[in-house]
């Protein structure tokens, strides 16, 4: 039992010893070979037998610090990485806000141009806050009611040219019924001077995005590209506002009438801003008069008195 004891003693001393060694060796290698250590001349034989020990170190070494470099690098790549990203996103968003703003600003300019071109109409600028879209509507609603001004029946136009007419005016709101709208009815004339044939344009219910003119006398002077503007029959829309341009010519039902398929003038796609026409200087159209009477006439009261007295 004790020999075991004392065995077993003895194994631990030459366990630390060898720990020990090992250890030496190593540190004496390591900073060796990191340059921090310079063996004396007579250790020269026990540096060359530990050569390739020093050399497998330093190599290892070598590589942990390159790897540790890596990392680091790699981290802070990353961390550049991600700024650069969020800069360039903050950069995009400005630039996206530019453009809208300068897109807004040349809208408003082309509209405030056209305000002052127009000499004879008192507008109100309006954007559009909403849409009604189904089968039978076609409708926008905008910004501006009856506090600035605008009321029923008024027109709406952009520089480009007739949008529709207001049928509901609220305090700060108001809804406008659309050229498209297939309840729609506007009184146009075609602009060539050679024409002059006028018809009614209204919405299509088959085609929403094209108005079509429609009560054309078949061989009346309309041929594809006509500009149609509004006519001024009616008292509402003012005479000579741009609604669109044929697109395409075909017979109606009965075939004893043209029906003009429009290319609208204005964008309703990209419809955002307006102007509600609240006063017109131009003359309204002459009401349409009865043909005069001749005396003498069964048309003439005074006549036609006479007759029943006589008689009598």
């Amino acid at each position: 039992m004790s020999n075991r004891v004392r065995r077993d003693k003895e194994d631990g001393r030459k366990g630390w010893a060898m720990a020990f060694v090992v250890i030496s060796l190593f540190c004496l290698i390591f900073f060796a070979a990191r340059g921090r250590f310079q063996a004396p001349v007579s250790s020269q034989a026990v540096s060359l037998a530990l050569s390739p020990f020093q050399q497998a170190v330093a190599w290892v070494a070598n590589e942990i610090h390159y790897a540790t470099s890596a990392v680091w690098e790699v981290a802070t790549l990353y961390e550049q990485n991600k700024m650069l990203r969020n800069e360039v996103e903050q950069l995009r968003g400005i630039n996206l806000q530019a453009n809208e703003a300068l897109a807004e600003n040349e809208r408003l300019r082309a509209m405030i141009g056209y305000e002052h071109s127009v000499r004879q109409f008192d507008m109100v600028a309006a954007r559009v806050i909403g849409r009604e879209s189904d089968t039978w509507s076609r409708m926008i609603v905008i910004d501006r009611g009856t506090a600035s001004g605008v009321q029923e029946d008024m027109p709406v136009v952009t520089p480009q040219g007739l949008v529709g007419r207001v049928i509901e005016a609220g305090p700060n709101s108001s809804k406008v019924q659309l050229i498209l709208d297939p309840r729609s009815s506007v009184g146009t004339i075609v602009q060539r001077a050679e024409s002059r044939v006028t018809g009614i344009v209204q919405g299509d219910m088959d085609n929403p995005t094209m108005p079509q003119m429609v009560n054309i006398p078949k061989n009346a002077d309309v041929v594809e590209g006509d500009v149609i503007v509004t006519s001024g029959f009616g008292g509402i829309f003012p005479k000579g506002i741009i609604v669109g341009l044929v697109s395409s010519l075909k017979n109606d039902d009965g075939g004893l009438l043209k029906i003009g398929v429009l290319e609208s003038a204005v964008d309703f796609q990209k419809l955002e801003d307006v102007l509600v026409i609240t006063a017109s200087r131009e003359a309204p159209p002459e009401p349409i008069k009865p043909p005069p009477q001749t005396p003498g006439t069964e048309t003439d009261p005074a006549a036609q008195q006479k007759a029943e007295g006589n008689g009598q």
